[in-house]
């Protein structure tokens, strides 16, 4: 009886161990540097529940769903995502639980209903979220016409002919030997991991010699070219 006792302590023990190391790791995330007039006044978005809607200038029939990054906060993509939504692309930012991509990766499911009019849907992502992207886009090839990678590589079965795969020349977080295919890969010179979004500097990355603004203009430019 005191063996088994002694055992419920140190299973519970653990349990607090294991449970208070999570709630550190995800509460030290990347919080959102966006300044006043990086998005625009007349910007076009809405939030419903934890996605955030950005309208397209001009409405059409072709939606992005993006995931965000490991441990940043969404809303530090909103530039990346008015900037796709001024090309005529409704875009759905997707707000991950504790902003892990890998605790939902199946987020995407909920926003189909809620745009009906939207009749081919691409997915991206950012790092975590985009492997976790692209990991959906296998899952529902039904679903998904085209995957987008930021600073990430494709993960699940799924053709490279479908996925774009961009990242920075000074980017030190991707691990580039993932990237195992040749097809649609896109390096933006000067560029580094964390640009994509606007969340200051990230850990381990290299320093780019490009803006953020300039970083997210090529990007869209590449998945315009990809999508249209």
């Amino acid at each position: 009886m005191k063996k088994r006792y002694k055992i419920l302590i140190i299973a519970f023990a653990f349990l607090v161990l294991v449970g208070g190391a999570f709630t550190i790791y995800v509460s030290d995330y990347y919080p959102v540097e966006i300044d006043n007039d990086t998005i625009s006044p007349t910007s076009s978005y809405k939030t419903k529940g934890n996605l955030t809607i950005f309208s397209a200038d001009t409405p059409g029939n072709t939606g992005l769903i993006f995931y965000p990054g490991g441990r940043v906060d969404e809303k530090a993509y909103y530039p990346l995502m008015e900037k796709l939504s001024q090309s005529n692309i409704t875009c759905v930012l997707v707000k991950m639980p504790f902003h892990l991509a890998v605790l939902d990766t199946n987020a995407a499911n909920q926003v189909y209903d809620k745009l009906p009019d939207i009749e081919h849907w691409y997915i991206g992502g950012h790092s975590l979220g985009g492997s976790m992207a692209s990991s959906y886009a296998a899952s529902n090839p039904d679903k998904i016409e085209g995957v987008f990678l930021l600073g990430a590589y494709i993960y699940g079965d799924i053709s490279p002919d479908r996925v774009l795969t961009i990242y920075g020349s000074n980017d030190l977080v991707l691990d580039r030997s993932k990237i195992t295919y040749t097809e649609n890969i896109i390096v933006i010179e000067g560029g580094n991991h964390a640009y994509f979004g606007n969340y200051g500097e990230q850990d381990g990355d290299g320093t780019a010699t490009i803006t953020h603004d300039e970083q997210q203009k090529q990007t869209v430019q590449a998945v315009i070219s990809f999508i249209m």
